[in-house]
């Protein structure tokens, strides 16, 4: 019937009719074509091998999860915890093998089951328990990072080296994370196009009340599905793991997102009942192509997720567009081995792929002439800087200290956010060395997970500058930075002394994981020691995050309303503790930050946080840059540059500058 009319509406309509049904049909294919090409034109930098390989490889934990998540929305489901599966996973392997010596292919075992495990639970709760699977997975999203932090505490695990070997590449060149991410996708086509559970993934999502009238047992097909779901999880886990060399607590955070996206991208329906592998790949590619492409031409990170989201909107979009024009529907064996159940439909999506490729070739072949015609006209060193988080006015500040010293010395500075994720900054990483940069400047967002990218810079002989925190396990040309942990001793004694040596106090620390929350807690109880009069009532993370600040001392209070002081990790946490002190802060409970941020000292200004340490930031941007164009001209850079901290009170207030 679909044949038929799609015969007679080609033949009534003509060309026209049949490039538009071929637009509407492949949807997503013309998109990654246009992303592509629009790309090339517009940045000298993305067609090379190097970089089209970090396309490839950024794509592929994204797409490993989301052929797991490709599996639930066609049966009409969804899963929300793929990415804390993921971590969970990474975490129990990394765990199992390196502190309690199991044997490495036992503890890939363990990884494994511990995410078939987690879709079983979340099956369960959908089939047997009736949960919608929004609720059932969303718990597994909370318990599975939960566990995640409490089996590592908080900190990154080294991974075993026969493993971390999955992030490296064969021969020097091919990454072997492009090779499982093919081989996922091949698997998951044939789970989809060949087998038992495939078709009754389409029946379930097409209509489930008329597959269980059929003789379908719905409940433990939806185990099945879950079960295979984290799967993927896992072994999506272990190539993000591999590629940081370390097992990430936090890692994969918001990843469920992407791999939604990456599915409805890729032509599925949240409505179930259709969708295909070779779909969820495109998308996958999509949202890696548009990552490194607005990376490459110095988009905000923020603005970023405008576009991405914008994105996703047109595909649903198209979607709906599509179905009301009666476009064929990509349903159970649609392509990327399919079940082969009309040669024709396969054939002609073949045509369309080869289709594709050429008019991409030849488009990007001709934009390649323009580039070539104007690359000599950049003449100022191109140096990148790589910072954690810009949700963070510390960081904000090295970045405005960064860009005056680069406007000064006449660089072009390109600064990218990773937002706390070790993994998106790997790719930030790798997408500088692949674009030739004369330096890099990094702020990790963990000090062992950087050492992969920061190592392959060395490769390239680009000189690498690390600002505020180190990078472990590599060489880099200076590190620029203040010590945390005597930065956390000094808070120590600040709030030790001021409440003459005797005292309840409470530790706001920061978000676990991070090497600089590491740090400086280890600061502070190494500068609590000289002072065994003050107890440490309680310590609770909140994220280096205000309003988790205000919400756990809130909660504290509770506990501890006779609390007389509190350190916090940073400024922006101890402003949170402020506003849940009310009254109290300043006068019956003294409260010390880190970092000297603009609000911090006007708070201190003001006498309601007693002291911060400051690290003046802007210092630590323009000296990491001075650096940075040092290394490119060939000069001397000093391995450690010290950035002195300094106690920052209402007295001193007044003559501090960041």
């Amino acid at each position: 019937m679909a044949a038929d009319t799609l015969k007679s509406t080609t033949g009534a309509g003509g060309g026209a009719a049949a490039v538009r049904r071929l637009l509407l049909d492949n949807g997503a294919l013309t998109a990654l074509t246009a992303l592509v090409i629009a790309m090339s034109a517009l940045s000298g930098d993305f067609l090379t091998t190097d970089n089209l390989l970090n396309v490839g490889v950024q794509a592929a934990v994204t797409a490993i999860l989301a052929f797991g998540v490709t599996f639930v929305i066609v049966s009409a489901g969804i899963d929300l915890s793929v990415g804390s599966v993921a971590a969970l996973s990474a975490t129990v392997l990394a765990w199992s093998a390196t502190q309690h010596g199991v044997p490495v292919a036992t503890a890939v075992v363990l990884a494994v089951v511990t995410g078939i495990a987690a879709g079983l639970v979340n099956g369960f709760l959908i089939a047997y328990g009736k949960l919608p699977p929004f609720i059932a997975t969303l718990a597994m999203l909370s318990v599975a990072r939960g566990l995640s932090l409490v089996i590592s505490e908080g900190s990154p695990i080294a991974f075993p080296d026969s493993v971390s070997h999955l992030g490296d590449t064969l021969s020097g060149w091919l990454p072997v994370p492009v090779l499982v991410m093919v081989v996922m996708g091949l698997i998951a086509a044939f789970v989809l196009g060949r087998t038992y559970i495939g078709r009754s993934m389409y029946a379930i999502g097409g209509n489930e009340e008329a597959a269980r009238l059929s003789g379908l047992r719905v409940p433990r097909q939806k185990l099945a599905i879950y079960a295979l779901s984290g799967v993927f999880a896992a072994v999506a886990g272990i190539v993000l793991a591999s590629r940081l060399s370390s097992a990430q607590p936090q890692a994969a955070d918001g990843y469920e997102l992407d791999a939604i996206a990456a599915v409805v991208i890729g032509g599925a329906s949240l409505a179930g009942g259709t969708g295909k592998a070779s779909g969820t790949l495109i998308g996958a590619l999509i949202l890696a192509v548009l990552r490194n492409g607005l990376n490459l031409l110095n988009v905000s990170a923020f603005w970023q997720q405008v576009v991405i989201g914008v994105v996703i909107a047109l595909a649903v979009l198209l979607d709906t567009v599509r179905r009301k024009a009666g476009a064929t529907p990509m349903a159970a064996g649609a392509g990327f081995g399919g079940n082969g159940g009309n040669g024709g439909n396969k054939a002609r999506q073949a045509a369309t792929y080869g289709l594709a490729a050429v008019v991409t070739v030849a488009i990007v072949g001709a934009t390649s002439f323009l580039h070539d015609g104007s690359s000599s006209a950049a003449a100022k060193p191109k140096v990148g800087l790589a910072l954690s988080t810009l949700n963070n006015p510390f960081f904000v500040q090295i970045q405005s200290g960064a860009k005056a010293e680069a406007r000064r010395l006449g660089v072009d500075l390109t600064v990218t956010d990773a937002q706390n994720d070790a993994s998106q900054q790997a790719n930030q990483l790798q997408n500088f060395t692949s674009s030739g940069y004369d330096s890099i400047i990094v702020n990790p967002v963990d000090s062992d997970a950087a050492s992969n990218s920061v190592n392959a810079a060395d490769k390239a002989k680009i000189p690498v500058i690390a600002v505020d925190r180190g990078v472990n396990k590599a060489t880099v040309d200076a590190l620029v930075a203040s010590d945390n942990v005597a930065g956390g001793e000094l808070a120590a004694k600040t709030v030790a002394e001021k409440l003459g040596g005797s005292g309840k106090i409470v530790i706001l620390q920061g978000q676990a994981g991070t090497s600089a929350a590491r740090e400086r807690a280890e600061g502070f109880a190494k500068g609590l020691k000289a002072y065994p009069g003050i107890q440490v009532v309680a310590q609770q993370p909140a994220d280096f995050d205000r309003t988790k600040g205000l919400d756990v001392m809130s909660n504290l209070l509770q506990a501890h309303p006779d609390v007389q002081g509190v350190i916090a990790a940073n400024d922006e946490m101890a402003l949170g503790a402020i506003k849940a002190l009310g009254s109290k802060a300043g006068t019956s409970v003294q409260v010390v930050g880190f970092d000297g941020t603009p609000d911090g000292l006007k708070a201190v200004e003001g006498g309601t946080l007693y002291a911060s340490v400051a690290q003046q930031p802007s210092q630590l941007g323009r000296i990491a840059v001075d650096n940075a164009l040092r290394a490119v001209q060939g000069k001397k850079v000093e391995e450690t540059v010290k950035v002195p901290v300094k106690v920052v009170t209402k007295e001193n207030v007044a003559g501090f500058s960041g």
